[in-house]
């Protein structure tokens, strides 16, 4: 037999207990459109189900939360209340679930694979300021080019598209590729003929080459209009070679302009007929698109600032 004050708090207990979250979820919708139907489309539910809900909710509250007229619903003062009670209390726990989220999308590592010589020349030199902009993002840098899989722990990749993705990729363009013939400067006048505006290379003028991309020569020539030439060269086994080979006065070397952008600013490296778009583009991939704030979404626009 229960004391009478154990049967109190056992009154208390009931009176204070919350009602079914789904429920509350019915009645919100439905208040806010005033409109049952609209509530169970905004739910993925059926108009009866809505109505089941929120009927159960009133028996258990004890009051009227609708005034139901012409096969139109109102609230009423209670459901008023009720209403702007629960909207409060779901905005407050949507708020948390974005913000923990956040927290952690932010708190894991992710993996950006890159082209190697691009990450190389381009891209570590400008990630200090990624990093200031956004401390709490731990992203791994991964030297790679070519075909790879996300299922092999890439998040994110930086590719130019000279081969075929699989289509369910998501790809975000970052920037065109501009290429042409880069030197030293000291060197611009014993290789290239002619003057301000009409220069162009000499016979025999020594060429860098690169097995990674062997046509670079070819179509620089074809997106300028010029031709190729024959002239003596070395061939190296990455683009990063054939630019220091570059550097080092060996020879002209194709530059990609995001490869050669700070040695020419820096007069390092000189573009003595300067450089032309050649139809390829580098991109963002991802293994779905990007939302708003996300850590993906947040790199993908610091990139284009970059660029």
């Amino acid at each position: 037999m229960n004391s009478d004050q154990n049967g109190e708090l056992d009154s208390q207990l009931v009176s204070a207990r919350l009602p079914s979250l789904m429920a509350l979820r019915c009645f919100e919708a439905a208040a806010r459109h005033e409109n049952f139907s609209r509530a169970a489309d905004e739910l993925h539910l059926t108009h009866g189900a809505v109505s089941r809900a929120v009927r159960l909710l009133e028996e258990e509250l004890g009051v009227s939360l609708f005034e139901r007229r012409s096969r139109r619903v109102f609230l009423t003062d209670a459901g008023r209340k009720l209403a702007q009670a629960v909207h409060d209390g779901l905005g407050l726990m949507r708020q948390a679930a974005h913000e923990l989220r956040t927290e952690a999308s932010r708190a894991r590592r992710w993996v950006l694979s890159c082209e190697p010589t691009l990450l190389m020349r381009w891209l570590i030199p400008r990630w200090p300021d990624f990093q200031a902009k956004y401390p709490g993002v731990d992203i791994h840098l991964a030297a790679a080019g070519g075909p790879f899989s996300f299922d092999s722990g890439i998040d994110m990749a930086i590719r130019r598209d000279d081969f075929s993705w699989p289509a369910g990729y998501h790809a975000e363009m970052l920037f065109a590729e501009r290429v042409g013939p880069v030197c030293r400067p000291d060197r611009a006048d014993a290789w290239f003929s002619g003057g301000s505006g009409d220069r162009s290379l000499k016979p025999g003028t020594p060429k860098l080459h690169t097995r990674t991309r062997p046509n670079a020569w070819k179509e620089w020539a074809a997106a300028a209009s010029q031709p190729a030439g024959r002239g003596a060269g070395q061939t190296f086994d990455h683009f990063y070679f054939s630019l220091q080979a570059a550097v080092a006065g060996l020879g002209i070397a194709i530059g990609p302009w995001h490869l050669v952008r700070d040695d020419i600013e820096s007069g390092v490296l000189a573009a003595p007929v300067g450089l032309v778009e050649d139809g390829s583009h580098y991109y963002l991939l991802t293994p779905v698109p990007l939302t708003a704030g996300s850590v993906q979404s947040n790199l993908l626009a610091w990139l284009k600032a970059m660029a």
